[in-house]
């Protein structure tokens, strides 16, 4: 279906092709079970990945995070930044985002098309935090509470989920008042990445992730480190957690809600499959086959493939040494 949707206060126009559906992804976690969500993450959780990993157990899938004045702005970063399709649901827009009206015209623009907007309170990136995104927003809980509710209140769709991707504090009372002030202000539920800003590949906070957790009457997904099926039951009994969210975990193995120790072939060849049908650029492709291969290709292996140019070359290379 062609839809043309008019920005909000803008004359602009945006044209977008899939069916529109109203979802409410909050319901998945009364589910009974722990939900399996596929993280927001840049240049890789875009259309075709995302319709890889719902093949394999994922049920709740993020956009890559979009800046959203930038968004607003271009009609060239909004044809770039989302796509999507009609079997692309349930589905949640990642947002950059520091002026509450930007973030609720934002949401307003892809609602008939998303079941949600998250709002990126942790990216620890230098840029990030020098224009005010992402982790710079964990100091500011009166903006995110602000935030929350313009969008809570613009946004039509009752159903439209409004959500925080957070990391934690050290003082972990500093993120359960933020936690409850924006449960309070209307958010759906909070991810919760278990390192603080300053952390990259320390230890996860799981006790951190449990006490939000207990003094939370929303949902809350665990985030970090999460590899396989055995490490979603783990962080779930740690945590008490809801969902789990996996990232560099799916890119090794997209297959790894499903139950698969390490990516197989069958994987690969619905990922080519996927790919070559969405003209997913041969970086993008490449590379994405570069992470699923890396457990399951020795070291020259690696050399030779990750030196191919081309999309004939990978296809090649594969159907020669792999039978794909």
């Amino acid at each position: 279906m062609k839809v043309v949707l008019a920005l909000p206060c803008s004359p602009k126009k945006i044209v977008f092709s899939l069916a529109m559906e109203i979802r409410n992804p909050v319901d998945l976690f009364g589910s009974g079970h722990v939900v399996k969500v596929s993280a927001p993450m840049v240049r890789y959780s875009k259309l075709p990945f995302r319709t890889l990993v719902r093949k394999y157990g994922c049920e709740l899938c993020f956009t890559p995070m979009i800046i959203a004045v930038d968004f607003l702005r271009s009609a060239k970063a909004r044809d770039s930044e989302f796509t999507t399709s009609k079997g692309d649901r349930p589905l949640i827009v990642q947002f950059a985002a520091k002026d509450a009206q930007v973030l609720a015209e934002a949401a307003c623009t892809v609602s008939p098309f998303a079941d949600g907007v998250d709002l990126n309170c942790g990216c620890p990136q230098r840029w990030a935090l020098a224009e005010g995104y992402g982790a710079c927003l964990l100091n500011k809980p009166e903006l995110i509470k602000d935030m929350a509710r313009q969008v809570r209140n613009q946004v039509e769709n009752p159903c439209f989920s409004v959500s925080l991707k957070i990391r934690v504090h050290s003082d972990t009372a500093r993120t359960v008042d933020l936690c409850q002030k924006a449960a309070m202000a209307g958010v759906s539920w909070i991810t919760v990445h278990g390192r603080t800003s300053e952390e990259r590949h320390h230890p996860v906070h799981y006790d951190a992730i449990r006490i939000i957790k207990e003094s939370l009457s929303i949902p809350v997904v665990a985030n970090g480190d999460l590899k396989n099926l055995k490490d979603v039951s783990m962080v779930h009994q740690l945590t008490g957690a809801d969902g789990v969210m996996a990232a560099r975990g799916l890119l090794a193995n997209p297959a790894m809600f499903a139950g698969y120790e390490e990516t197989s072939l069958q994987c690969i060849r619905d990922w080519i499959d996927i790919a070559l049908g969405h003209g997913t650029p041969f970086t993008c492709f490449h590379h994405h086959l570069m992470y699923m291969m890396e457990r399951i290709t020795s070291r020259q292996e690696k050399r030779i493939f990750n030196a191919l140019t081309s999309t004939s070359a990978v296809l090649d290379y594969l159907r020669e040494n792999y039978g794909i």
